[in-house]
């Protein structure tokens, strides 16, 4: 089982409330998902504001990768929170992203909708 666990620089005090835990299932090989040399890019952004864990998915079904904001730090965007952005969503949206890197090798778009496509000249 993997045990791997990083903890960002920064910190708290004792008993100071931390963020909930993040969770993505990766299909890949814990190698591949979170690298010795160093964390991909969407974490990479929340460097100092985070604890990553990595550990064995159920069924052997690859790695679990873990994130949560650590107690009083400034999660980039977490002044947003007081316009009404979730801090969650971007430590959500970073494990999604490093979820779809390992598995499909880039960040996935949606296909804007054809509402939102400038239009074509008849012909």
């Amino acid at each position: 089982m993997i045990a791997r666990r990083w903890t960002a620089r920064g910190g708290g005090h004792a008993g100071a409330r931390v963020g909930r835990w993040q969770v993505v299932t990766v299909d890949r090989p814990a190698e591949q998902v979170l690298p010795t040399r160093g964390w991909p890019e969407p974490l990479r952004r929340l460097d100092g504001a985070v604890d990553v864990r990595l550990r064995t998915a159920p069924g052997g079904r690859g790695v679990e990768l873990a994130a949560r904001p650590l107690p009083n730090t400034a999660v980039p965007g977490f002044a947003a929170h007081l316009v009404g952005d979730d801090p969650q969503l971007l430590v959500r949206r970073a494990l999604w992203q490093v979820k779809q890197i390992a598995e499909a090798g880039e960040v996935l778009r949606a296909d804007r909708p054809s509402t939102d496509r400038p239009a074509r000249p008849p012909g």
